[in-house]
């Protein structure tokens, strides 16, 4: 630090002004007016660049974030998950291939076989017809709203659900969107 020369009398010649403190300068060229943007570009901290994209790039972003490939995939998906649920729960179950009229008889490969396809079959389908229509909905309310957050998911379920359970009633169909809503809400919760 400087030393500071004592005051001079009354009617003397002026100190010379002293020069700023060295923090002060810093500060200046930190956050003051003295202080040069900085462009931010990926590349000089290390990352790797990318060119621009070209139109097919971008035609087949626009094309995988649509409603209707993602409805697309939530079907196949589902599909697929139903279909293996549903063999496995007939793998597990003692009912399989049980002939009521001959409880005693032990049912054959074949026809377990046969059981655990349908079964597999009937769930695949169901699951697919519920995640098609839950993604739909979610990707129409998202357009909708403008918004991608948890209500999205949850009037998406309270519609699909809805949507399944009014076909055994009004009450069948509260109890569907309620219990889909909150099943979405618990799964986005839980993946956020």
């Amino acid at each position: 630090m400087a030393a500071v020369p004592p005051p001079s009398a009354p009617g003397g010649p002026e100190p010379p002004p002293q020069p700023p403190l060295q923090y002060s300068l810093l500060l200046q060229h930190l956050v003051g007016e003295q202080r040069r943007p900085r462009a931010w570009d990926p590349a000089a901290l290390g990352g790797i660049p990318s060119p621009p994209k070209s139109e097919e790039q971008k035609m087949v972003e626009r094309a995988m974030e649509s409603c209707a490939f993602k409805a697309a995939l939530a079907c196949v998906g589902g599909f697929v998950l139903g279909g293996a649920f549903g063999v496995f729960t007939a793998g597990i179950d003692t009912n399989v291939g049980f002939d009521p009229k001959d409880p005693y008889r032990t049912p054959t490969a074949k026809e377990v076989l046969k059981d655990m396809g349908q079964r597999g079959i009937s769930y695949a389908k169901n699951f697919a017809i519920v995640g098609a229509m839950f993604s739909c909905t979610e990707c129409v309310v998202e357009s909708y709203r403008g918004k991608s957050d948890w209500k999205n998911s949850v009037i998406s379920g309270c519609i699909t659900g809805g949507a399944i359970g009014f076909r055994a009633g009004l009450k069948a169909g509260v109890i569907g969107c309620g219990g889909f809503a909150a099943f979405s809400a618990a799964i986005d919760y839980y993946l956020r």
